[in-house]
């Protein structure tokens, strides 16, 4: 039970998914109102009761994990329905649940066909993510983190683009297959312990090197395609190309981190030495990242698909953090996690409500648009620099820590890590150049209209984040930081038999 006397981590699973099944109750498309209001006030239920998990959060307690819940699910396979939070999963949930509600604003009056079912989507998925990063049972965190799928499927595939159906199908395969080799993996952990689904029990186990490279590179497929890491990578920009703004943003800002919390609690501590072992080809993945799908990214001349590539190539920064077992690096690889879900949505909303009004997402059907929506462009400028790794944003702090932890593992490392401020900044700045500046390109921009009060709610909510973060991570850092000690100290520790 909970701190607060309340199970909290329950209440922050099951209140989204309630109120999702409840706005499918009441959707109707000739009165989407009711849809919408009902959806809102889901989201903000979700994530005013996730946030005691912040207020009530404990730093003294080291890398425990905190508000547990424990009650018996499948007794016979000694399956528990198990939750708790550490520093690493706890302002998961929450800049999940934040999210939840920047995409029911969002998208408000833009979506108009089966408006229920779409708001009902994203909130059932926001419940099933905090479930899959609250799981402290394997089965449940596999049940979790293949329901999730089932939702973000439908979105795509129904409110998708013109190449929806395949967008869908091929982030579908490729998940699934993935994650059935992780649960080949949870199925022998659980002989290993003689009948324990714990996750907590599966660290202690001492493994064979064999058995600890094999689990580490079954759970490796799951994760990396979550990530993506390269070369897995290619649903992703058929997945966001396709997919409706909220669909962008929810897969950017939080999906895209379950693959990296997934190193953190799987395959670092239960697999500690083949994790150092194949800490080179983990590093080189997430370079060639870094360096290389930051390339792609400048010669997109889609937004949508620029911005899918800097997210692979900012991820890359995330697990090559991850893998210099170091305080700085894990600390980076983590912050940079919640800015990406800060910056990311950001860009993607920012292309959202551009083509709400112009219904295209080229680069070369704008120009000129601060002439127009001086508001607008803005906000879209102050993202791109925090895209950047512009100094005081968010985007800036956790880059600066995974390169400072890469320049003390090895120069060569950090130099190559560095890159990515060169292109990251070139591909995003050569964006907004043509696509903010210059004078009006055609009769369409020319007509454009700048922002609303409902899109300046979430641009000014996120505009407030970064700038935060980018001023004073400490409150992160104070959360985050003894959950990451204690995990450096357990894989420092060999688990060799």
């Amino acid at each position: 039970m909970a701190q607060t006397g309340l199970p909290l981590l329950s209440l922050v699973t099951w209140v989204p998914i309630a109120f999702g099944l409840l706005v499918l109750a009441v959707a109707d498309d000739r009165r989407p109102a009711a849809a919408r209001w009902t959806a809102l006030a889901g989201a903000v239920a979700g994530f005013a009761v996730g946030l005691p998990l912040w207020t009530g959060f404990s730093t003294a307690a080291g890398g425990q994990m905190q508000f547990q819940e424990m009650a018996p699910w499948i007794p016979l396979f000694n399956v528990n329905y198990h939750l708790g939070v550490d520093g690493i999963s706890m302002p998961l949930i929450l800049l999940n649940s934040f999210m939840t509600v920047l995409v029911v604003v969002a998208h408000w009056e833009v979506v108009t066909d089966k408006v229920g079912q779409y708001l009902a989507a994203f909130l059932v998925m926001s419940g099933l993510i905090n479930g899959t990063f609250a799981a402290l049972d394997a089965v449940l965190f596999y049940v979790f983190f293949e329901a999730m799928l089932i939702p973000m499927f439908l979105i795509i595939g129904v409110w998708g683009g013109p190449n929806r159906v395949y967008a869908a199908v091929k982030f579908f395969l490729y998940t699934l297959l993935g994650s059935l080799l992780m649960l080949a993996a949870f199925i022998y952990l659980y002989h290993q312990t003689n009948g324990s689904f714990e996750i907590l029990d599966f660290h202690r186990l001492p493994l064979t090197a064999t058995a600890q490279t094999l689990v580490f590179l079954a759970m490796f497929m799951s994760f990396a395609v979550k990530v993506p890491m390269w070369p897995v990578h290619t649903w992703l920009p058929d997945a966001h190309v396709e997919a409706p703004t909220g669909g962008s943003v929810i897969l950017a800002a939080i999906t895209l981190k379950i693959g990296a919390y997934g190193f953190l609690r799987f395959n670092l501590p239960i697999a500690p030495d083949a994790s150092h072992a194949l800490a080179g080809f983990m590093i080189t993945l997430s370079l060639i990242a870094v360096v290389y799908i930051g390339l792609v990214a400048l010669v997109q001349g889609d937004m949508k698909k620029l911005i899918a590539y800097s997210s692979i190539s900012h991820m890359g920064f995330v697990t090559l953090g991850f893998f210099l077992f170091s305080a700085e690096g894990v600390l980076g690889g983590l912050v940079q996690m919640v800015s990406h879900g800060f910056v990311s949505a950001a860009m993607f909303l920012c292309v959202g409500v551009l083509y709400d009004r112009v219904h295209s997402r080229q680069i070369s059907d704008y120009g000129g648009v601060a002439n127009t929506m001086p508001v607008f462009s803005a906000f879209l400028v102050l993202f791109a620099m925090a895209n950047s790794g512009l100094p005081a944003t968010s985007g800036f702090v956790g880059e600066f820590l995974v390169i400072l932890a890469a320049v003390k593992a090895n120069f060569w490392l950090g130099f190559l890590a560095a890159t990515t401020l060169v292109f990251g900044a070139a591909y995003t700045l050569w964006m907004v150049k043509r696509v903010v500046y210059g004078e009006v390109a055609n009769p369409q921009v020319a007509a454009l209209r700048d922002v609303g009060a409902r899109e300046l709610v979430f641009l000014v909510l996120l505009a407030a984040c970064v700038l935060a973060m980018g001023v004073y991570p400490k409150p992160f850092a104070d959360v985050m930081n003894p959950t990451i000690q204690e995990l450096l100290k357990h894989v420092a520790t060999s688990k060799l038999s």
